[in-house]
Formats: C-alpha cells, structure tokens, sequence
C-alpha cells in the first residue's frame, strides 16, 4: 500500500542501494502496526471467516475470475492478505516481498487459515534468480510501483515470470495523482512533484503509516514515479500484448485531504470527479 507521504522533500545524490536499505527498514518497521490494525488488515477477520477476501482483492476479483488451477505469483506482497485473498480465489501461490518481518507474518496467517502458500524472500531485482520458474498470472497490489526506481526493470522482471499464454494484472495509483501536493486543504489540484521517471528518488521522512495510530521506528522512505506512458512502453517493449487500460475515479486510500468516502469504501474527489485519475488498472499477456 502507498505511503501517506504526510511531509517529504527532494534529496540529494542518494544511490539505490542506500535507497534499498532505508526502505527495508521502514517497511520492517511497519509491520507490527499493520499487524495490530483492525480497519486496515483486520488478520483476525481472515481466520474467522474463510471466505473473507481483502478489500483490494475484493475489488480485482470480478476481473481476475477463478484462478483455480491457475500458478500465481504476487510480487511485493507485504503480510500476505491480498495473497491468501488470491488463494481463495482458487490459485496456487506464491507470495515475494523483500520484508522478512512481513513475510514470518504471511506465513503465519496462511499456515493457520489452512492455506497451501509459498513464500519467497527476494529484493525485486533478484526474483528471476531465485524463482527460475513461469506463471499464469503476475499479480502486484496498490501502492507497489512507487517503490522500484526503474518502470522498465519492473517490466522485464513480471514479464520473466510470465508462461506463454500467462497475463500481468496490475491496479494502481495513478501517477498524476503522485505528482501532486497532498498537504493542500482546499480542492486545487497542484503539480508539486516529478511526474516522469527520474533516477533520483524523493525522500520523505514521516513517522506515521497509513494505517493509523502508531510511529514507524525508521521513517525515512525514498520513492519514484513512472509516468503513465512509461509504464505501458515498458510493458510493450517486454514483450508483452496489452489487453486493458481503464483509468478511474477512485482510490484506497485518502490520498488527499478533501477527497470523500465513496459507497465502495474507497475515496474520490468531492465534486468534478472528471478533473483527476486516481488510479488505473493494466492488464497485458505474454502470447502463447
């Protein structure tokens, strides 16, 4: 899920791997937070009812279908809700994320929900070489890109995983809805920061998680956007067909201060919704 990117600034020369480094470390922070909500991850709910899927899950399904038989792999999968979701779903799993933290916990609310899951801990860039293997479909949740400075890297990785005939699924954030100023209280829209790719990365130093209460120990984070024409002509030069590219008006999140809770439980803005993408979902496959 995207950071709240309460306060932040552009940094100075900062390599990737000191990148890496810090963002591990807040994520791995995050997690006892994430653990404890109740509104956010609610794992308890997961156990209680096994036909309990996440929000965002929830959300994709329809489009997703029955992945029964299906071999999935969720990359950046964080505590594993969305990738149990996907299980329930009927696919067989896999779940990568660079947390070891949140992967101990993934693997924890799988073995008790009684769910058949593998998960793997892996940096991004290494995933090819630690799972030498092929899906039917790649999965990434909300709130992942934002974190990986090369749209194009990203892009090869997913289509690696990809069997002949496999597809990409990917909703996320928008990134115009990134690029702009999130701490305006009134209803403009303002372009604050880099819409395009750009090697150096933003560092943002917030203590809070969008989950709620709770300071992240290691607040330093650093993020990249990737316009949205980079994204498709990374995913086209790939190798990989486009089949589905819908922008929409809502999003997870309150991402900023005067967007309102829509009756799907996500948030839009108050009024001239036609002003602003929020989100968008791409779909692409590898031919058979």
């Amino acid at each position: 899920m995207p950071d709240d990117r309460a306060a932040g600034a552009a940094d100075g020369a900062t390599s990737h791997e000191e990148a890496y480094r810090a963002n591990l470390a807040n994520w791995e922070a995050r997690v006892p937070l994430h653990v404890a909500s109740e509104s956010s991850y609610d794992l308890a709910g997961y156990l209680d009812d096994p036909a309990k899927l996440s929000g965002v899950v929830a959300h994709d399904a329809p489009a997703l279908g029955d992945l029964s038989g299906q071999r999935v792999v969720h990359v950046q999968c964080h505590i594993g809700t969305d990738t149990l979701s996907l299980a329930r779903l009927g696919g067989q799993v896999t779940g990568v994320d660079f947390s070891p933290s949140a992967l101990a916990v993934a693997r924890d609310l799988a073995q008790r929900s009684g769910a058949d899951i593998r998960y793997l801990e892996a940096p991004f860039d290494e995933i090819p070489d630690r799972l030498p293997e092929t899906f039917d479909l790649v999965y990434t949740g909300v709130g992942a890109l934002n974190w990986l400075p090369s749209v194009r890297r990203w892009a090869e990785v997913v289509a690696g995983l990809l069997a002949p005939g496999g597809r990409l699924f990917l909703r996320e954030s928008h990134p115009v809805l990134w690029a702009l100023d999130d701490e305006r209280d009134d209803d403009q829209l303002v372009i604050a920061y880099p819409y395009f790719e750009h090697d150096e990365p933003l560092r943002w130093d917030d203590p809070t998680t969008y989950t709620g209460p709770g300071e992240v120990a290691s607040p330093t984070t650093y993020e990249w956007n990737h316009g949205l024409g980079e994204i498709v002509q990374a995913v086209l030069d790939a190798g990989l067909r486009l089949t589905r590219l819908e922008e929409h008006r809502e999003v997870e999140w309150q991402a900023l201060p005067f967007m309102v809770p829509t009756s799907g439980g996500r948030y839009a803005l108050p009024e001239h919704g036609e002003r602003l993408p929020l989100m968008f979902t791409l779909e692409a496959i590898r031919e058979p």
